[in-house]
């Protein structure tokens, strides 16, 4: 049987729409092609490490609508252990409206609904997974005392937390404290620290920051550049693959769930971070949050042929 790795956080629908370029604010840009997709980060985590071959359960809350039914759908589809997924019968599940551009870039706004009302009591009834797992991942799209509850209990059952600290928000030391790995992006790791993480040297300053209140394993993702690890012992940039962007909306997404696939195996830190960057890469070359996330077999193909 494959470690268990739990993900707790969002879930989304995304409302997509594909643009020359992003619209300037007032501005109305005619001739964009829309699709709708699932996502949430949260929920792209556990799709991205359930395709990348992990085994995942995920926690997390939905509305009592359509959206909610097709959410619970499509992560069952991936094998993904729904039972700690709830239905709150007031707010309605999350929704993305994504504007992106020819280029790859993009803007988002979310409507959260269900994902704020994911409460430390909700984790407590997921105790039993928590306990029995190898990884617990997370990210900042429901409630930081959430976030903190299910941290506190990972630590307490002595089971590794990645946290992805996105959106990027302030964190508390006590909860840093609590963090195995964190995975900023130069924004995130800017606003913790306030270096512009945007080079390997920025990026080896801001990291020690981050050791400095607690952090014990920091893989600060660079983009193209790739991403810089410091951990005890490691200090050293991971490049990243050259390809063509499409639609970068989950490349971190899918970094972090294939990094934690990769390390629930025992692969090497670095190496489990070039296997998140392959993934990452080849997400970007398609549209789509949780769509663009690879299969295992995509992955391993990839890392073959560069």
């Amino acid at each position: 049987m494959k470690p268990r790795i739990t993900v707790i956080g969002s879930s989304n629908t995304d409302m997509v729409i594909q643009l020359d370029r992003i619209p300037h604010p007032g501005e109305t840009l005619l001739g964009g092609e829309f699709v709708m997709a699932p996502g949430g980060k949260g929920a792209n985590q556990a799709v991205a490490a359930a395709r990348a071959g992990g085994n995942i359960c995920f926690v997390a809350k939905v509305g009592k609508d359509l959206f909610g039914e097709q959410t619970l759908h499509n992560l069952k589809r991936d094998k993904i252990d729904v039972r700690h997924i709830s239905r709150d019968p007031a707010a309605p599940s999350g929704v993305a409206l994504i504007f992106v551009a020819r280029n790859g870039e993009n803007s988002i706004a979310v409507a959260s609904g269900a994902n704020a009302q994911l409460s430390p009591e909700d984790i407590l009834r997921a105790r039993s997974i928590i306990k029995a797992s190898s990884l617990l991942v997370m990210q900042l799209e429901t409630p930081q005392k959430t976030v903190e509850a299910a941290a506190s209990l990972a630590l307490r059952f002595g089971v590794r937390v990645i946290l992805n600290p996105a959106p990027a928000v302030r964190l508390s030391r006590a909860l840093l404290k609590q963090v195995s790995i964190l995975t900023p992006n130069e924004t995130e790791a800017q606003l913790l620290t306030g270096i512009r993480a945007d080079s390997q040297v920025t990026a080896a300053k801001a990291a020690q920051k981050l050791h400095a209140q607690g952090v014990e394993t920091v893989v600060l993702t660079l983009g193209s550049k790739g991403a810089y690890v410091s951990a005890p012992g490691c200090r050293s940039l991971v490049p990243g693959f050259k390809v063509k962007a499409v639609d970068t909306t989950a490349a971190g997404d899918v970094f972090n769930g294939a990094l934690a696939v990769a390390l629930s195996e025992d692969r090497p830190l670095l190496e489990s971070v070039r296997f998140a960057s392959a993934a990452a890469a080849i997400s970007v070359t398609r549209m789509g949050a949780q769509p663009s996330a690879p299969r295992r077999k995509e992955i391993d193909q990839f890392l073959r042929q560069v």
